[in-house]
């Protein structure tokens, strides 16, 4: 059964169930890529799939519009994958399970993927449609866009003819972005030694039930992050009674506020009923911290019988625990000249315990490119000192407001027309492709919008109905304005 049939626009909702039956997590685009690529073919049209597997999809201009400035419509065809504890959901090979509540589609305990389905929907429909006038069009779908931006690193100049982009990933109605920061992921790893277990009891302390969130567009509402309160309980409990870890892991993308984290350490018997004490102390007290923007959260202690034979030597497990609690996270700065933007900040995504290390994964971002280069040389400095390793990976540019922008004039104009407003005109802390496209392209005028989409790189991610109906006529109405 198809469940969204009966939505309007029939066809951009018809290509959106079509595609989140097709498995599309970063890394594993090579299906869906396929099934562009045979779309754009189906249709009559020039299809390209490069090496990433980015797909390129031309379409002529219809008639009054063959002379039209060429106009690229992008968005990215892979998607955050995330679920719900307990969940049974394979990600390599599942259909979402989609739902309507009320005026919003759901999946069902997993992340959505309108981010950033929606505008592969988008571009699917103009391409397929025959009553919508239009200019040349060159829709390009690139892979790799939430874990590192490789396929628009990869992007091949002499594939692409069009000066005006309209890229379609952002997640507010009514709002025009002009503007993104940049950034770069970073990953420490610290070797640690370990030693055999005698005579010690295992427990697990959890952290759970936070709201996490996108790491660029969330940032700024200080949501809990469950690594770095695991670090903080840690550090706490340390002070109280003498333990050893065993692993500690928590998140799964760098580039989502991690919302649930553990550790299992090993304590003497006689010291159960004082950690079970301590631990209830961190959850009231950081309960109370993030009692309006996370209050959800629990930081829980139980006796757990796993027979593990070995844990962190004493110097290793101090060595993890100080590292934890001292990493950058959060906010670095705000904007002075926007209000309500942030500047430049770090989101350590990923904490994983492997057999002789710790490695911890961070998104770093920031609209400012010394204070990127800032927050990795601090991070890279507080990492040496504890004797660890910094590397670097898929740094990309920001892109920077053009005042003289006519894509911006045109989408303003065809606004006041629609809706009787201009559109918002914004800068995001999120990063979107267009800084990678202007570098390795040249000269783009650019502009993105897009629907309202929520909670996005959460399984509580959401999109308007009403919004995907309204921004598709509004981007039917800027496209018949490109003359």
């Amino acid at each position: 059964m198809k469940i969204l049939q009966n939505l309007e626009p029939k066809e951009v909702f018809g290509y959106f169930e079509a595609i989140s039956n097709i498995p599309r997590g970063s890394g594993n685009e090579k299906g869906i890529s396929d099934y562009l690529l045979n779309f754009g073919k189906s249709l009559g049209l020039e299809s390209i799939q490069d090496k990433a597997l980015n797909v390129i999809i031309k379409k002529p201009g219809t008639k009054g519009y063959e002379n039209a400035p060429t106009v690229i419509i992008q968005g990215h065809m892979d998607m955050v994958c995330e679920k719900n504890n307990g969940v049974e959901h394979d990600f390599e090979k599942d259909p979402l399970k989609l739902r309507i509540v009320d005026d919003y589609i759901y999946a069902t305990d997993t992340t959505l993927g309108a981010d950033n389905g929606i505008a592969v929907a988008y571009a699917m429909a103009i391409l397929a449609s025959k009553d919508i006038p239009h200019p040349p069009i060159e829709v390009l779908i690139t892979t790799d866009e939430e874990t590192g931006m490789s396929g628009a690193m990869a992007i091949n100049k002499e594939h692409i003819d069009g000066k005006i982009l309209i890229n379609l990933d952002n997640e507010e109605e009514g709002y025009l972005l002009v503007s993104c920061a940049g950034g770069i992921r970073s990953t420490a790893t610290i070797n640690i030694e370990r030693q055999d277990i005698k005579d010690k009891k295992l427990v697990k302390i959890n952290v759970s039930g936070l709201k996490g969130g996108h790491s660029g567009m969330d940032i700024i509402k200080e949501r809990g992050n469950s690594n770095k309160i695991l670090g903080r309980v840690l550090k706490g409990l340390s002070r109280e009674v003498n333990f050893n870890v065993v692993n500690l892991n928590g998140g799964s993308k760098n580039n989502a506020i991690p919302r649930e984290a553990e550790a299992v350490i090993t304590i003497n018997s006689s010291d159960e009923n004082t950690v079970i004490d301590v631990i209830k102390n961190w959850n009231d007290i950081i309960g109370n911290e993030l009692r309006t923007q996370d209050s959800g959260l629990k930081i829980e202690v139980s006796s757990i019988a796993d027979k593990e034979e070995k844990e962190f030597t004493d110097e290793s497990t101090k060595k993890v625990i100080d590292l934890l609690y001292l990493y950058p996270n959060g906010i670095n700065s705000k904007s002075v000249e926007i209000d309500g933007l942030v500047e430049s900040s770090t989101n350590l995504g990923v904490l994983t315990t492997n057999d002789n290390t710790v490695e911890f994964d961070s998104a770093i971002r920031s609209s400012v490119p010394s204070l990127k280069e800032e927050i990795v040389l601090r991070s890279k400095t507080i990492v040496e000192l504890f004797g660890g390793e910094f590397m670097t990976t898929s740094d990309y540019p920001g892109w920077e407001y053009n005042p003289d922008s006519k894509i911006r004039e045109i989408c303003q104009k065809v606004h006041k027309d629609l809706y009787g407003n201009e559109a918002k005109i914004v800068a995001i802390h999120a990063g979107v492709e267009c800084g990678l496209f202007n570098e390795k392209l040249g000269n783009l005028d650019m502009i993105s919008f897009g629907p309202n989409l929520y909670d996005v790189h959460t399984p509580d991610e959401h999109m308007s109905i009403s919004s995907v109906r309204n921004c598709y006529e509004y981007l039917k109405a800027i496209l018949k304005e490109i003359k």
